[in-house]
């Protein structure tokens, strides 16, 4: 059986051509607000390049795309 792992990601949200939000792994560990999280985030507006938040669904050892597709799905 053959073993696979995530050991990095970026995932971008889109309606159209406007870009929602993203998630990462790019450690910031200089921002204490993402220590709960570390080193998984999501980048929300107003300044979505250096906004960031924790994101608690977000992990290496399971995989993320399911909680994404769920989260994607109650956009209104």
């Amino acid at each position: 059986m053959l073993n696979s792992y995530i050991t990095s990601y970026g995932y971008e949200i889109y309606r159209g051509d406007e870009r929602l939000y993203w998630y990462d792994d790019f450690p910031h560990p200089q921002d204490s607000s993402l220590a709960s999280t570390y080193p998984h985030h999501k980048h929300v507006p107003p300044d979505i390049k250096r906004h960031r938040i924790p994101a608690p669904g977000m992990s290496f050892s399971q995989p993320n795309l399911p909680g994404i597709i769920e989260e994607i799905l109650a956009i209104k």
